[in-house]
């Protein structure tokens, strides 16, 4: 396996230094060699910036993985959005000569130069296609005894043909990642829905935004699970933060910890919730840590 740079995005080390700490926990005890991507900027965001101006869009993520090009490493990315734009970005200056002829025109003028030598990666791809269910569960000091809603989001997933990770109807590598923990991945409607927040749909239409995400947390309600397990900080905002705005707006209240997949793998791996910030990301997720007392198997 090559060696890796972190890509951390934007939301979490500004909104959610737990999934960052929890992140970095887990990839040294799993034994990845993983360092951070100094000098890295917004991705940027791929239902944006992509349709306003593809050759800035382009320009702008090719400048982030020229950093990590530099260092000799593959990209490791842990928010979807960043996975999409980054991964999409390296595979056009693959397969796209024009298109690296375009960007490193606009690179030269900063002196650098992308060369589509490396590869970007998402952690719950990365994990599954690199150690897979059956080794990650070698490493499982916990079992963790609980009923998980897991929560792909759209980026992770889609253009099918792109990500090459399976039928995007019914995947099943992120709910083969979840159970090799011990915990119990429960099946709900409307699963690969969306979660509400991509696509410029939260900036612009909010209450748009706010029922989509009200729709899917009912079917997860609906399920009687302990958590939802993310992969994506965005989702993992519109998801959990967005529990307190429904609340406010519709008057219906849902009590459902959230989690970012590191999170979860973390506490299986041994870590105590407070170095992985459950007790801090919302309010609900201390109620969580009932739930572990009473169903995890030392």
């Amino acid at each position: 396996m090559k060696e890796l740079s972190l890509f951390l995005g934007c939301l979490v080390p500004n909104r959610y230094p737990g999934i960052e700490l929890a992140t970095k926990l887990c990839l040294a005890k799993l034994d990845i060699d993983c360092t951070d991507l100094a000098g890295a900027s917004c991705c940027p965001a791929p239902g944006v910036f992509r349709s306003f101006d593809r050759t800035t869009w382009l320009t702008l993520a090719s400048r982030n993985i020229v950093l990590s090009e530099q260092m000799n490493r593959d990209m490791l990315t842990i928010c979807n959005g960043c996975f999409s734009t980054l991964a999409d970005a390296n595979r056009s200056i693959k397969e796209d000569k024009d298109s690296k002829e375009d960007v490193n025109r606009h690179l030269e003028k900063i002196g650098k130069e992308i060369k589509g030598d490396i590869d970007v990666r998402h952690i719950i791809e990365y994990l599954y296609e690199e150690y897979g269910p059956e080794k990650i569960s070698s490493y499982v000091e916990r079992q963790l005894d609980i009923r998980v809603a897991v929560h792909y989001g759209c980026h992770l997933i889609k253009p099918t043909k792109e990500r090459g990770l399976g039928n995007f109807e019914r995947p099943g590598f992120f709910d083969e990642l979840v159970t090799a923990l011990g915990a119990t991945s429960v099946e709900y409607p409307d699963k690969m829905a969306c979660c509400g927040a991509g696509g410029g749909v939260r900036s612009s239409m909010k209450d748009k935004s706010l029922k989509m995400t009200e729709a899917k947390l009912s079917r997860i309600k609906e399920a009687e699970v302990d958590c939802i397990v993310n992969s994506c900080p965005f989702c993992h905002m519109q998801l959990g933060e967005g529990q307190s705005e429904i609340k406010e707006q519709m008057q219906i209240e849902y009590d459902i910890p959230v989690l970012h997949y590191t999170q979860l793998l973390g506490l299986a791996l041994g870590f105590p919730a407070e170095m992985l910030g459950i007790d801090t990301n919302i309010e609900k997720n201390r109620k969580f840590m009932d739930i572990l007392d009473a169903g995890m198997e030392c």
